[in-house]
């Protein structure tokens, strides 16, 4: 057998868990937390929680809000000086995939210097950063495990991808109890955003024992439990959730992502688009084109999808794309590119774009921007 390298933060998991965040904080030495969040979780009520949790601590507390979905580099470069100004020691992230992007943005430039387009790529990370303590406040991005970080550079309008062991957080918190305040509309884009995760890491060249048994474990639990959740919005179902995004997160962290991610930064960097929307729109279309290199994977994906096998692993592995279409469009998101953007025009300009996502490498078909032209088109 090969050899691996698989990488997790400490991880603490279960509903009340949300209450550690100062114990955690203290733990890495902390007296002075930069927290991170987003107007959307102060509204729910979890920051000014989190302000008593780390008071009763003894601990000191700088707040930044100005974060917005696909966080920007502009973003960054103001949270970098707040952070230099304030004397913080350690960086508390609480919400979604963007605040938790933008507080590894943050740590990053305001740690090693110069701009967060500096460290585009994998492996330009050269000195550690400042402790990290997360805690998402939803379900699907993995971004309190993963080694990844995304920010959109403005001004190219794409989304970078930024790759790096010292990205992944020293302490992630995930309680279940933070999904509770979500509507059933904000729980859809995640959903999608765990399944990619799911599938892509199984489908990976990189993917091994340790990431496989994550991937399909998380997969069954998304597929098992997302109806029952949006339907009820049920903790229990809610919990099963987290658990699911959790094993997807674990998986991609180490064995990476693959195409549908490249279409989704290029798509996400041009126009804005929700993540998980853009893997809603892409996800079935990538996997028809990565059919012909891993059959026999997408096959075991479809057992899951569909609770059984057909004559052939091909037939197996159609009828699963087909029911995660019904499902995308039985939860009522987007299933064409037209529904969310204003023309096709830039559908060439993405695929470029797309062809140069370091995400590209680790798909298992590999794919010319023409190729991703004619899956945008077909998409359309």
């Amino acid at each position: 057998m090969a050899i691996h390298k698989f990488t997790i933060p400490e991880i603490i998991f279960g509903r009340g868990s949300f209450d550690y965040a100062g114990v955690c904080a203290k733990q890495l030495g902390a007296s002075k937390i930069f927290v991170v969040s987003d107007p959307g979780v102060e509204a729910a009520g979890w920051v000014d929680r989190l302000m008593d949790i780390l008071k009763r601590e003894g601990l000191e507390s700088v707040y930044c809000n100005d974060v917005a979905q696909n966080p920007k580099d502009h973003q960054v470069k103001k949270g970098v000086a707040l952070y230099r100004q304030s004397g913080a020691d350690v960086v508390l992230a609480l919400g979604g995939g963007s605040v938790m992007d933008a507080a590894k943005g943050i740590a990053l430039v305001a740690s090693n210097g110069g701009e967060i387009k500096d460290y585009e790529g994998a492996n330009q990370v050269k000195d550690p950063l400042p402790p990290m303590v997360f805690i998402p406040s939803t379900m699907g991005s993995e971004s309190n495990i993963s080694q990844f970080a995304v920010v959109t550079d403005v001004a190219r309008r794409i989304k970078m991808t930024i790759i790096s062991r010292t990205l992944v957080p020293n302490i992630s918190i995930t309680d279940p109890n933070l999904l509770g305040t979500l509507s059933r509309e904000l729980l859809l884009a995640p959903l999608f955003d765990a399944l990619a995760h799911a599938v892509e890491s199984y489908l990976s060249p990189l993917a091994n024992p340790l990431t496989e048994v994550q991937s399909l474990k998380g997969l069954d639990l998304l597929w098992r439990h997302s109806r029952p959740a949006l339907a009820t919005l049920s903790l229990d179902e809610l919990e099963q959730l987290t658990v699911a995004g959790l094993s997807s997160g674990i998986a991609f962290t180490n064995a990476s992502v693959g195409l549908g991610h490249a279409l989704a930064h290029a798509l996400g960097g041009m126009y804005d688009v929700v993540h998980g929307v853009s893997h809603a729109l892409l996800l079935p279309s990538v996997m028809r084109y990565n059919q012909p290199e891993c059959e026999a994977k997408m096959a075991v994906i479809g057992r899951i999808l569909l609770g059984e096998r057909l004559e052939s692993d091909a037939a197996t592995a159609e009828a699963g794309i087909a029911a995660l279409e019904r499902f995308r469009e039985e939860i009522g998101l987007p299933t064409r590119l037209r529904e969310v953007l204003p023309d096709n025009t830039m559908l060439p300009k993405m695929s470029r774009n797309a062809a140069k996502d370091i995400c590209l490498l680790t798909n298992p078909r590999p794919a010319a921007w023409k190729d991703i032209l004619n899956i945008y088109y077909g998409a359309w």
